[in-house]
């Protein structure tokens, strides 16, 4: 009974202190409800009073009409990892550029410059884009859309000269590929499977993510892609 009495007693003077402590907090912060918190990063003498963080996408599992619409899909997925390097490189290699085409003046040493840099990026995968398939190059031609907000056709144009795009463009278009290709996942069904391929292998690293400079929401689009009818992904 003694025991009893002793821990009814301790509890109440225990809520009475933990009242008075937030009873003085309002005093101190009369303006607040609730006490603020702020952290501290190693490093960083800033105090913020929240964390940013990554955006985090639950995937579905993926369901399939038939076994040739499951093939299709892993297909394309293969063809997708392989391709999206190189797609990736060239939006770097532009931004590099264009940042020192930016610091440049006079425009003989800019052209000078592009020379160079276009030299360089054929030198540096060149080979290696002889190797693709067609499906493969129209589907890099795709994401460096996607990376870069511009057709292959016209960095072409614009690092080298109208006529020289046009003949990579009709060259291209003897296999069926079109430097012209643009991405539209909102729009074309095929456009967001590469879409789905790729933010599934960014969260499972086995690709490093490089956000798309256009604008759509990935979320919104699983969602639209979903309730769609079979015709209108044909």
């Amino acid at each position: 009974m003694s025991r009893t009495c002793f821990l009814v007693i301790f509890l109440a003077f225990y809520a009475l202190g933990f009242s008075q402590e937030i009873e003085n907090d309002s005093v101190l912060n009369p303006n607040d409800s609730i006490t603020d918190y702020y952290v501290r990063f190693e490093g960083d003498s800033i105090l913020h009073s929240s964390i940013e963080l990554e955006e985090v996408y639950l995937f579905g599992k993926l369901d399939f009409a038939d076994r040739n619409e499951r093939l299709r899909y892993f297909i394309l997925r293969r063809k997708t990892l392989k391709v999206y390097p190189y797609a990736k490189l060239a939006a770097e290699r532009l931004v590099e550029l264009n940042d020192s085409l930016d610091h440049i003046k006079k425009r003989r040493h800019q052209r000078r410059y592009t020379r160079k840099v276009q030299k360089f990026i054929e030198e540096e995968f060149s080979e290696e884009l002889k190797k693709l398939t067609r499906t493969e190059g129209q589907i890099l031609v795709k994401l460096i859309y996607r990376q870069t907000g511009t057709t292959a056709f016209d960095l072409v144009k614009e690092l080298r000269s109208g006529w020289r795009a046009f003949w990579y463009n009709t060259t291209a278009s003897l296999f069926k590929i079109s430097l012209k290709e643009e991405f539209h996942p909102e729009s074309i069904h095929e456009d967001y499977l590469i879409e789905d391929i790729l933010q599934r292998a960014f969260a499972a690293n086995q690709l490093e993510r490089q956000k798309s400079v256009l604008d759509y929401d990935y979320a919104q689009l699983s969602n639209k892609w979903k309730n769609a009818s079979p015709e209108s992904k044909n």
